[in-house]
């Protein structure tokens, strides 16, 4: 029996704004399929992965509803501390680098070894809601 991840579920400010930062974050990663829902709560839900039949995980995105009171994210607190994505190269890390910059996106570390691992090479940024988020390239083997 096998047990993997689906989808992380998102909620966002501008759902509009995100789309378009995670369009533009991931689409050179192949993850141009979108499959849209509509939440529990009558909310537009926005689904983006790799196209079928490879799409073994999404990313969907929501707004948060109106009636909420809009705080920063504390990712100390509970609840989601960071999402990491996988690059095939440390060029691909170097890549969305300067694809984040030229987006304006705040960085929080260049790309650079982190000792977590051997090789483990990462760039560090936020979303446009502050949500910390990871690209890597982690050899294999």
């Amino acid at each position: 029996m096998a047990l993997g991840l689906d989808h992380l579920d998102l909620v966002v400010s501008d759902l509009e704004l995100s789309l378009d930062f995670y369009r533009g974050l991931l689409g050179p990663f192949g993850w141009t399929h979108e499959g849209e829902i509509t939440g529990e709560r009558g909310e537009r839900v926005v689904y983006l992965g790799p196209p079928p039949p490879n799409r073994d995980i999404a990313v969907s995105l929501r707004a948060r509803p109106a009636d909420l009171e809009a705080r920063p994210v504390e990712r100390y607190e509970v609840g989601l501390h960071h999402l990491a994505f996988s690059a095939s190269s440390r060029e691909v890390v170097d890549e969305r680098a300067t694809w984040l910059r030229g987006a304006g996106a705040r960085l929080e570390s260049e790309p650079r070894e982190y000792d977590y691992t051997p090789g483990y090479y990462a760039v560090f940024f936020f979303d446009p809601d502050g949500i910390k988020l990871e690209i890597v390239h982690k050899p294999r083997g």
